[in-house]
């Protein structure tokens, strides 16, 4: 299996599982846990997890001191990211959030050719734009809602922190780090800013004592949107690019759509299904790479324009 095709996969695999949110923070809220409190409870129970993939692994906790400043201020910029994001719902609904969200492709592709003179290819621009318009027609408003401005400042701030991870994990000496270990201190530094939240604004509350599946919601929730997605995004970045993983992200709406209908009896309107086909085609456009853009190329040919 090439590099390219493990990039794919493991940048599918990181926009499914982090997609998978919903699935295990909504009990926790409705629960009555707060937001600092909940992800203050993803870290915490992600770190041992990922120390424990090291050990196994082999892989060495050692740093250089420009990689553990370089790592720690990415730490924040995640859950920042994470943080934000939980703070817009507060403002606007969480379809609209999450939307929103997705201008962080475009982000990214404009800090890759302003700062380093990537070259973004037609295609390229096309699947963008096309996978954020499927997303828009997944999104549900109620009659009457409007965009809140605050809400909207939240959403921008979480995806241009995730625009920089995704671009400085591989545009820097970060990109010499393991995976895991690039990971590992990323969450260690990450939980901090909970843990100051919690100080300054208020105590750790804790799923229900009577309930053990919320206790399993928190793993979940740490195992496989924390774990599993930070891990595969970061060993995307690596063999795809910054700018194919971010658009690749398009995949964690359609996770969440899917949920939706298979576990919530969610209806699956004409809407959203278009939605879902714009999106999977954009994403496997973009996985053909040159493949497909020479085939678009030798139809167009095949069409040549007519001289005046």
């Amino acid at each position: 299996m090439g590099n390219k095709t493990k990039g794919y996969i493991l940048g599918s695999l990181a926009a499914a599982t982090y997609g998978l949110n919903p699935l295990f923070a909504l009990p926790l809220y409705s629960d009555g846990m707060g937001v600092d409190s909940v992800l203050f409870f993803r870290y915490v129970i992600a770190i041992p997890l990922i120390a424990v993939m090291m050990l196994v692994r082999g892989r060495s906790f050692r740093l250089r001191p420009v990689q553990v400043l370089g790592l720690g201020g990415l730490g924040i910029l995640v859950a920042l990211s994470s943080l934000a994001l939980f703070m817009s719902y507060t403002y606007m609904a969480a379809g609209i959030a999450s939307t929103l969200l997705f201008v962080y492709p475009i982000m990214v592709a404009v800090m890759m050719v302003s700062f380093f003179k990537e070259k973004i290819s037609a295609v390229t621009v096309v699947c963008t734009v096309t996978a954020i318009a499927g997303i828009g027609l997944l999104f549900k408003s109620s009659e009457g809602e409007s965009l809140s401005v605050v809400g909207t400042v939240w959403v921008m701030i979480s995806a241009l922190s995730y625009a920089i991870y995704i671009v400085a994990i591989n545009k820097s000496s970060l990109a010499k780090v393991p995976t895991l270990t690039a990971t590992f201190y990323m969450l260690l530094f990450g939980v901090s800013l909970f843990v100051a939240r919690l100080f300054w604004f208020g105590k750790v509350e804790i799923p229900s004592q009577s309930s053990g599946y919320l206790w399993l919601a928190l793993f979940g929730l740490a195992a496989f949107p924390t774990v599993v997605s930070f891990v595969c995004t970061t060993s995307a970045i690596h063999y795809i690019g910054s700018t194919k993983t971010a658009i690749l992200g398009a995949l964690e709406p359609v996770t969440a759509v899917l949920i939706g209908i298979c576990i919530f009896g969610e209806e699956l309107t004409p809407r959203s299904l278009i939605g879902l086909i714009m999106i999977i085609t954009a994403v496997t456009v973009v996985v053909s790479g040159p493949k497909m853009g020479g085939r678009i190329s030798s139809i167009r040919k095949m069409f040549p324009r007519v001289k005046k």
